[in-house]
């Protein structure tokens, strides 16, 4: 794909005063459990779409994609994360948590105004996140306050995320400026995306989290990625196989292949009758930029996924089911 340049009901919420005892609905059986017109019509489907922002990022930083999301399905309730703002910086469990608690908050205001007008027989729960918003996302997945909505998981657009980290990075510059980050600053995410925030690889953050499984229960998973973007390694926002890795016989190499096979399980298990898996290549149309700093580290086109919505409004608009 080739992208032009841009331009300038109350049962379901007995005992929920508390937002950790949210209970999500059982489709019809609890739903519908005391409803004299019962049947698959009662009640309305919640469908909740959480977006996600990356590192030193903004909650409107992906308006773009919940505007075409939106026409897709004017009926789709959008919450553009806010908690993490300005905290992007430390650890990715603490982000996670902080994130799964903003979910838990939001999804509680929705029932609650659903069951005023007539119930809620069905909760589908998707998510988008860009950048390390997809670590966070599934940081979030992994926290146990999150587990009764994931029977209620639907779909997962991932724009441009390091699932598998930074190791084998083909972009020496950027690589550089992480080392400095981590030795100026100390930023933790940074050591966690590097592999550095444990001696042993198999004790580090990333391994941990490849082996939860966060992505198994979605219905519908789409990995949206691009050979521009230079700040995550394309095989690392595919979910996929390097040349690098490949040749590598290393514990480092042994390592990074139980992620991604960790990974690819979780993709193919057997938890949901159908499920859709895309992977989605983005070539941004850069002829008339000018040659800069951002365009030689990578960052235009990392960027370019927020400020340009034509391959958001392709995807959706050439599958729409998944977005409904």
């Amino acid at each position: 794909m080739i992208v032009p340049q841009h331009g300038c009901s109350k049962d379901l919420l007995a005992n929920a005063q508390d937002p950790n005892n949210i209970v999500p609905p059982n489709l019809q059986e609890d739903s519908v459990a005391g409803n004299p017109s019962g049947g698959k019509n009662s009640g309305h489907v919640l469908r909740a779409v959480i977006f996600v922002h990356g590192f030193q990022g903004h909650h409107l930083d992906l308006c773009l994609i919940r505007n075409q999301w939106l026409l897709r399905d004017p009926g789709a309730e959008c919450l553009l994360s806010e908690t993490n703002e300005d905290r992007t910086y430390g650890d990715f469990k603490e982000m996670g948590k902080r994130l799964a608690s903003e979910v838990l908050s939001f999804l509680k205001n929705k029932l609650d105004k659903y069951s005023r007008h007539g119930g809620c027989k069905e909760l589908k729960l998707s998510f988008v996140g860009h950048s390390i918003g997809n670590i966070i996302i599934r940081s979030a997945l992994s926290e146990p306050k999150l587990q009764p909505f994931l029977k209620n998981l639907y779909t997962y657009m991932s724009i441009s995320g390091p699932h598998l980290g930074y190791w084998y990075s083909s972009n020496s510059l950027f690589s550089s400026g992480l080392w400095l980050m981590k030795r100026l600053k100390g930023l933790q995410c940074m050591h966690q995306l590097t592999f550095t925030d444990e001696q042993d690889p198999q004790n580090t953050f990333f391994y941990r989290l490849c082996k939860l499984k966060t992505l198994e229960n979605f219905k519908n998973i789409i990995l949206v990625s691009s050979p521009q973007d230079g700040y995550v390694p394309y095989h690392s926002a595919r979910i996929d196989l390097c040349p690098a890795s490949s040749s590598d016989s290393s514990k480092k190499g042994q390592v990074f292949t139980e992620m991604l096979n960790n990974c690819l399980d979780q993709i193919r298990a057997p938890t949901s009758e159908e499920r859709v898996f895309m992977r989605c290549d983005v070539s941004f149309d850069q002829s008339a930029q000018r040659r800069d700093l951002n365009s030689m580290v990578g960052r235009a086109a990392h960027v370019e996924f927020l400020e340009n919505d034509m391959y958001a409004r392709f995807i959706m608009w050439s599958f729409p089911e998944l977005f409904r």
